[in-house]
């Protein structure tokens, strides 16, 4: 029993070690992802900036605005369009230099706080690799060592009544 246990423990501490290895790839994904949709975005409001330098000095909201004040209903529509394609950019640059501020801001972003449509994306799209980084390793042994330690606890309260059975019927008196 106990090699069966044993071989269990090492199981679940290969899995986590692959499925921890995965981690630092998937994070490095999203935030090219998230750059990909930045830079998009980016392209996607320059025409209206450079139409803001032109007749607002530069204020995109005061373009917008306009667009969206206009009698003309074509206008008005089109100015809650730019409007979206400016907020999208913000929330984009906001979250991208988040991103990049620390690798902790990274993976807590990727996990926690993250742009739902660009990880959806990233998870549809994962292509699993093994990156033989310190990182990619430390995670792997690190989340390898929590499963094994989570497999063990398990087995021991599982096992637990059995054993305290045993133990009760040896010292059983005659």
């Amino acid at each position: 029993m106990r090699a069966i246990v044993s071989y269990c423990r090492l199981i679940l501490f290969v899995l986590g070690v692959l499925a921890g290895v995965q981690v630092p790839h998937f994070v490095d994904q999203y935030g090219k992802a998230l750059q990909s949709h930045y830079l998009e975005s980016e392209k996607s409001i320059s025409e209206f900036r450079q139409e803001a330098e032109k007749y607002f000095d530069g204020d995109l909201e005061q373009l917008i605005a306009y667009y969206q004040q206009s009698d003309d209903r074509v206008f008005a529509e089109g100015g809650d369009s730019i409007d979206a394609i400016y907020q999208r950019y913000l929330l984009l640059q906001t979250t991208l230099t988040e991103f990049g501020s620390s690798p902790f801001n990274a993976y807590q972003q990727t996990f926690l706080t993250p742009v739902s449509d660009i990880r959806h994306e990233v998870s549809n799209n994962f292509s699993y690799a093994i990156q033989l980084t310190p990182a990619a390793i430390g995670m792997g042994l690190v989340i390898g060592f929590i499963l094994a330690v989570i497999g063990e606890i398990v087995v021991r309260l599982i096992l637990w009544p059995l054993k305290r059975n045993n133990r009760a019927k040896r010292y059983k008196p005659q």
